[in-house]
């Protein structure tokens, strides 16, 4: 079985994360409030945009199933949180401040495009790289 339908899915989902890293990181300065004696909505979006890289990284290196689910998980904690944070006045959570923005700008926008892209390649990541296993392995 030829590889290139699973490397052009890798790199997909790699691209994905990569934007939501970035933006993320762009972002994280903005996002400096916290919760009292909390942590730092400017932290949460850091160690988001740290473990996309990682997750990226690992993924692009790899190609394994466990790397895709790792990034897909990823992809889907940022995807998750910004449709709850944008749709839902959730208040401050322990340590975890209230993110509550409802507001649509473009860099929001495109990372969570890139996130939902992410873990829907992750999907199919999966299910080329479990076929692949099989061919190789001849079950």
């Amino acid at each position: 079985m030829s590889r290139a339908p699973e490397l052009v899915v890798r790199v997909l989902v790699v691209a994905g994360l990569t934007v939501d890293a970035v933006v993320h990181y762009r972002l994280a300065e903005q996002m400096g409030i916290a919760a009292p004696g909390g942590i730092g909505g400017d932290t949460l979006f850091r160690v988001q945009a740290t473990a996309a890289v990682l997750a990226g990284l690992f993924l692009l290196v790899r190609g394994s199933r466990l790397a895709y689910v790792l990034a897909g998980l990823v992809a889907l904690s940022a995807f998750g949180a910004v449709l709850l944070y944008s749709l839902v006045n959730v208040p401050a959570i322990g340590p975890v401040p209230s993110m509550y923005d409802p507001f649509w700008y473009p860099e929001k926008t495109l990372s969570a495009v890139a996130e939902a892209v992410a873990v829907l390649g992750s999907i199919v990541g999966l299910r080329v790289a479990r076929r692949r296993r099989r061919a190789l392995t001849g079950q």
